[in-house]
């Protein structure tokens, strides 16, 4: 795979502040995720998570396979969520915040927009405030979910806002390749946690 351009090491996070635990959404995130290529630099210490319902979400499921993710990490990691796995991420958080530095969200999905995949229905909106520091990167024309309602679902988390401009959906199809952007983000949130 063509990595493209290196990212300087600030952008890289060298040394990497946190693990990373990636939280991707339905179906997972093939190699050419943003999410996969950042789990692939080298020096990178993260781990994947693994529920065994990606095409069949059960949100039981993903929260058991986050809960054993973070307990792998060799210290609290940051986590690193796209899509589905925002919302299973900002539920997992009422609960078990304390175990993780972090939460860097990209691109949350609506439950309650048409384009909400059937097979995910058992997944919520946020509506909980976290104590866990967390950061919501919110696309203006993400088909998923619109500004204004990701903008509240930060409001309800607690949780910074950041504004990507239009970036769609923030995956392969957006045509964000490596998503340097992103990353450079990530990097300075990590800063704040």
């Amino acid at each position: 795979m063509n990595a493209g351009p290196r990212l300087s090491a600030r952008s890289q996070g060298s040394p990497q502040r946190h693990p990373w635990v990636i939280v991707p959404g339905i179906w997972d995130s093939d190699p050419d995720h943003w999410q996969s290529r950042w789990q692939a630099e080298p020096g990178v210490e993260a781990v994947r998570t693994a529920p065994t319902s990606w095409s069949d979400p059960d949100p039981a499921d993903w929260s058991q396979a986050l809960s054993r993710a973070v307990a792998s990490a060799s210290r609290p990691p940051v986590l690193v969520a796209h899509s589905l796995g925002v919302l299973a991420v900002t539920d997992w958080l009422v609960t078990h915040g304390d175990r993780v530095a972090g939460a860097f969200l990209v691109a949350p999905p609506d439950p309650d927009a048409p384009s909400f995949p059937t097979a995910a229905q058992g997944f919520r909106a946020p509506t909980a405030r976290v104590s866990t520091p967390t950061a919501l990167v919110v696309s203006d024309d993400d088909p998923y979910c619109s500004a204004d309602r990701a903008t509240g679902f930060a409001a309800a988390l607690g949780a910074e806002v950041l504004r990507v401009g239009a970036r769609q959906h923030v995956n392969v199809a957006s045509g964000v390749g490596r998503w340097d952007e992103g990353r450079q983000l990530l990097a300075a949130f990590e800063e704040r946690c």
